[in-house]
C-alpha cells in the first residue's frame, strides 16, 4: 500500500472522490491537455487461475490521449513527423510520469517510457502508450557462469543474486555500483573487481575461486549496509576471487573499498588481501586491514610466506561503541611507476560512518625494503571478514584518494531495486538468452516469485514465502462502487491442489571435464596501446579466468599468455608489463591486452613459435540428474481426491530443500478451494498496489466481507471525470475444512 499524508487519508476515509491527476512527458506538464488516461498492471502468473497462490512478472502500461494547445492540434504538435521541438515530448523512449488521486492530494501512479504514439489525422488527439521500468530491461541478458559451484557442490549464487545482477546491467542499483564498469583507454579508471554479495559469491567483475560452506554464513537483509550482505557465522570467513583484469604492479593506483556493519559481526577484523603473481613461484601481497577493537586501519606490502611491512593509522571512532553500525572502508594505494624494477607503495585510508562523516587520514609511503614489490600482475582477491559485508570493489588507475562525496559515492547513484530474502541456491548459474526482462520473468516463474516496478519506478522482487501463511489483516479496506447482489462467488475443485511435485536438477555427481587449446597466431601489442582478440568457445563451457602471464619459470596449469619484446628464438618473457582482461559473452571470449611499456610486445613462445593464448576450459562431465520434491495434504485428498500440480522442469531449481519449500508452499496455498471473486469495481483508491491484501466489504447485496490479494489493477479517467478502478482479486483463505455433517456420501461406483 502506498503511504499517503493525513489530508489525503482523511479524504479517502470520508468517501470523497473528487479526482485529479498530473501527467508529464519529457519533464513537460501536459495535464491540461490530457483528454483521457488508463493504467493497467497485473501479474503474468502461470499458476492455475483458481489457486490462492500467484507469481510472475508485472509490467504496467499507461495510455494517454492528449489534445493540442495554443490553437495547434495534437497531431501537428506530437505526430511522428511533427517538428522535433514539440514532437520529442512524446517520442518513443521519452520519459513519462503520471500521478493520480483526489483534490486532497496526488500519489505516484506510473513512471516509465513512451513505447508508441499514434496521431489520428483530422482529429485533435494523439494516443501515447508507455511501459514502466520493464522497458529499460531490453538489453541482452548476460550472467556469469563460474565452474567452482558445481565442482565443489556449493551454491555460488541464488535467484536473488541473478535478478539483482540483471538489474545492475540495466543501470538499476540496490547498492553503490561499480565506479568504472567500462574500459576506455589505458590509464583511465576501470573496475577490476566488484562483488555485491547480494545472495551469491558470483561477481559482476571477477570470478569466484574459493568460498565457504553454506553453513558458515547467511545472507541478511536486516542489518545490511544497503540491501543484502554476507554475514559470517564465525570469525575469519574467507572467500577468494580472480579479478576481471590482471592489472600490473608496479604501475597502477588502486582504490579498494567495501561496506560493512560492525553490529552484525562475529568479531572485529576485516581484510582485503591482494595476491600478486611475480616471476617464478613467489607471490607478493598488498593487505588492507581494519581492526575495529583497536581502532586501527593498515596497509601492508610484502612477500607471501615471507617478510613485509606497512603503515598503520589510528581512528578512535572505529572502536566507539556508539558507532558500531554501518561503515564504508576505503584504501588508496599507489604501487609505483610502470616498468620499475621494484617499488614501495604509497597509501592513504578513509572511513565513513553511518552519518556520512568522512574520516580521512594522511598519505604515507612504506619505507622498509621488505615492502618492495617487483613486477607482477594481480592474481587473486581475498576477503577475510568477521562482519556483515556488502559491495566490495577495486578500481584501478585512480590517481588520488577520491574526495568528499566521491569517497563513498554519495549522490552518485539512486537505489532503484528492493530485494527479498535469497532463495533458490545455485551451484551452476543457468544460461540465459533474450532480454534482461525476459530472463527476470523466467526466474520469477521458476521461483514462484513476483517481479515488478512500483509506481515510483522502484523494482521489487518478492520470493515465494510471501504466501506461505494466510494473511490475517488487510492493508486496506475497500468498498464496492454499487450493490453487487448479482455478484457470483464460485467455488471449484480446480482451485484445489493437494499434491504438488517440483522438479529440480541434482548437480552433486556431475563431475568436470577439462580441456586445453593453444591458439597459434602472434598478437602484436604496440607500445602504450590496447589490442583485443576474440576466441570461439563452446556454449557449454564455463567462464574462463583472465590469463596469467607466463614467465618461463613455472609450468602453467591455468589459462595463460606470454609476452616478449622479440619474436626471435631465445626471447625472454616479460612480467608486469601488460594488463590482461578476459570477458565471455555466449560463445565468444574477448581478451583485452593493454601494453604499459613504451616498446611493442608480442605473444610467442621462448623458441619463437607463434602463440597468442593457452586456453584452459571446463565443462560438466554429464548432465545433472532430474529429481522431484513432493508435498501432499492427505486430509484434503480425503475430501477432494488427489488434485495434482506438477511444475515445469527448470534449470533454476537445483536444491532439494528449495524444491521442497516450493512444493510445501504451494500445497499450503492450494490444499482447499478458495472462493473465486474475479474482477470487482471498487471506489477509487490510489493507494492500492499489486500484492496488497485488501478487505472487500459489501453489506447491501452479497454480504461480502473477506480478505483478498490484489493481482491486477485497472484504472481510467478523463478530464474532470470520475476515475473507474477495477481490481483483479484472489481470495486468501478457504471456508474451513469440510465436515459433511449428517451426510453419507455415495461411493463412486454403485
Amino acid at each position: 500500500m502506498q503511504p499517503a499524508d493525513d489530508k489525503l487519508t482523511a479524504a479517502l476515509a470520508a468517501g470523497s472522490r473528487v479526482t485529479a491527476h498530473e501527467s508529464r512527458c519529457g519533464g513537460r506538464d501536459l495535464t491540461d491537455q490530457i483528454q483521457s488516461w488508463s493504467l493497467e498492471r497485473s501479474y503474468a502468473t502461470d499458476l492455475p487461475d483458481a489457486m490462492r497462490a500467484f507469481s510472475g512478472s508485472a509490467a504496467a502500461q499507461l495510455t494517454l490521449e492528449t489534445g493540442g494547445t495554443g490553437g495547434v492540434s495534437a497531431p501537428a504538435l506530437y505526430s511522428p513527423w511533427a517538428k522535433r521541438a514539440t514532437g520529442d515530448v512524446v517520442r518513443p523512449g521519452q520519459s513519462v510520469v503520471h500521478r493520480a488521486g483526489l483534490d486532497a492530494g496526488l500519489l505516484p501512479a506510473f513512471r516509465g517510457r513512451v513505447r508508441t504514439r499514434a496521431a489520428a489525422s483530422g482529429t485533435d488527439t494523439v494516443s501515447v502508450t508507455a511501459l514502466d521500468g520493464s522497458e529499460r530491461l531490453q538489453g541482452r541478458a548476460v550472467l556469469p557462469r563460474p565452474d567452482v559451484g558445481f565442482r565443489t557442490n556449493r551454491p555460488v549464487a541464488t535467484a536473488a543474486w541473478c535478478v539483482d545482477e540483471l538489474m545492475r546491467q540495466a543501470g538499476l542499483h540496490s547498492c553503490p555500483p561499480p565506479r568504472a564498469p567500462e574500459f576506455t583507454t589505458v590509464d583511465k579508471p576501470l573496475s577490476v573487481f566488484y562483488a555485491s554479495l547480494h545472495g551469491g559469491f558470483a561477481a559482476t567483475y571477477g570470478t569466484p575461486l574459493e568460498f565457504p560452506d553454506a553453513s558458515d554464513y547467511t545472507w541478511i537483509r536486516e542489518g545490511a549496509p544497503h540491501s543484502m550482505a554476507l554475514r559470517p557465522a564465525a570469525t575469519g570467513l574467507k572467500a577468494v576471487w580472480a579479478p576481471r583484469s590482471r592489472i600490473i604492479v608496479p604501475g597502477t593506483k588502486l582504490y579498494v573499498e567495501a561496506w560493512v556493519n560492525v553490529a552484525e559481526a562475529a568479531g572485529n577484523n576485516f581484510e582485503i588481501r591482494l595476491q600478486l603473481d611475480r616471476k617464478g613461484s613467489g607471490l607478493g601481497y598488498l593487505s588492507c586491514k581494519v581492526d575495529f577493537a583497536a581502532g586501527k586501519m593498515s596497509v601492508y606490502s610484502g612477500t607471501e610466506g615471507g617478510a613485509g611491512h606497512g603503515l598503520v593509522w589510528t581512528i578512535d571512532e572505529l572502536r566507539d561503541p556508539l558507532l558500531r553500525s554501518v561503515w564504508h572502508l576505503g584504501f588508496w594505494i599507489d604501487t609505483g611507476a610502470s616498468g620499475a624494477a621494484k617499488a614501495r607503495p604509497t597509501a592513504q585510508v578513509v572511513v565513513t560512518d553511518h552519518w556520512g562523516r568522512h574520516l580521512v587520514r594522511p598519505v604515507g609511503t612504506i619505507t622498509e625494503a621488505t615492502a618492495d614489490q617487483t613486477p607482477a600482475e594481480l592474481y587473486k582477491v581475498q576477503l577475510i571478514t568477521d562482519m556483515a559485508t556488502e559491495a566490495v570493489q577495486i578500481t584501478s588507475d585512480v590517481d588520488a584518494m577520491p574526495a568528499d562525496a566521491a569517497i563513498d559515492q554519495q549522490g552518485q547513484w539512486t537505489r532503484a531495486v528492493e530485494l527479498d530474502d535469497a532463495t533458490l541456491p545455485l551451484v551452476s548459474i543457468p544460461r540465459v538468452s533474450g532480454s534482461q526482462w525476459e530472463a527476470v520473468t523466467e526466474i520469477a516463474k521458476a521461483a514462484l516469485a513476483t517481479a515488478e516496478f512500483d509506481e515510483r519506478g522502484i523494482f521489487k522482487w518478492r520470493n515465494h514465502l510471501r504466501f506461505r501463511n494466510t494473511p490475517t489483516k488487510a492493508d486496506l479496506t475497500l468498498t464496492t462502487t454499487r450493490e453487487i447482489s448479482s455478484l457470483t462467488i464460485s467455488e471449484e475443485i480446480d482451485a484445489c491442489r493437494n499434491h504438488v511435485e517440483i522438479p529440480y536438477k541434482d548437480w552433486s555427481k556431475v563431475g568436470t571435464v577439462q580441456s586445453d587449446t593453444l591458439a597459434g597466431s602472434v598478437v602484436t601489442v604496440p607500445k602504450s596501446s590496447t589490442v583485443t582478440n576474440h576466441y570461439a568457445i563452446a556454449e557449454e563451457e564455463y567462464d574462463i579466468l583472465p590469463p596469467v602471464t607466463d614467465d618461463d619459470e613455472v609450468i602453467m596449469e591455468e589459462t595463460a599468455i606470454r609476452f616478449s619484446k622479440s619474436k626471435s628464438s631465445g626471447n625472454k618473457a616479460e612480467k608486469g608489463a601488460v594488463e590482461v582482461e578476459a570477458r565471455r559473452v555466449g560463445g565468444v571470449l574477448s581478451v583485452r591486452m593493454s601494453n604499459r611499456l613504451t616498446v611493442p610486445l608480442y605473444t610467442c613462445l621462448a623458441n619463437g613459435t607463434s602463440s597468442s593464448l593457452y586456453l584452459k576450459t571446463t565443462r560438466p562431465a554429464k548432465d545433472p540428474v532430474e529429481r522431484r520434491a513432493t508435498s501432499r495434504d492427505t486430509v484434503s485428498q480425503a475430501h477432494y481426491g488427489v488434485q495434482q500440480y506438477i511444475a515445469e522442469a527448470s534449470e533454476w531449481i537445483q536444491d532439494k530443500a528449495a524444491a521442497e519449500s516450493l512444493a510445501t508452499t504451494l500445497v499450503r496455498a492450494g490444499r482447499y478451494p478458495v472462493p473465486l471473486i474475479g474482477d470487482v469495481e471498487v471506489l477509487y483508491d490510489p493507494r492500492v498496489q499489486l500484492g496488497d491484501v485488501v478487505r472487500l466489504k459489501d453489506s447491501s447485496g452479497a454480504e461480502l466481507d473477506t480478505l483478498c490479494w490484489v493481482i491486477g489493477i485497472k484504472a481510467s479517467g478523463g478530464a474532470g471525470g470520475a476515475v473507474q478502478q477495477t481490481l483483479t482479486l484472489r481470495g486468501t483463505s478457504y471456508n474451513g475444512v469440510p465436515v459433511d455433517s449428517g451426510l453419507t456420501p455415495d461411493p463412486p461406483v454403485g
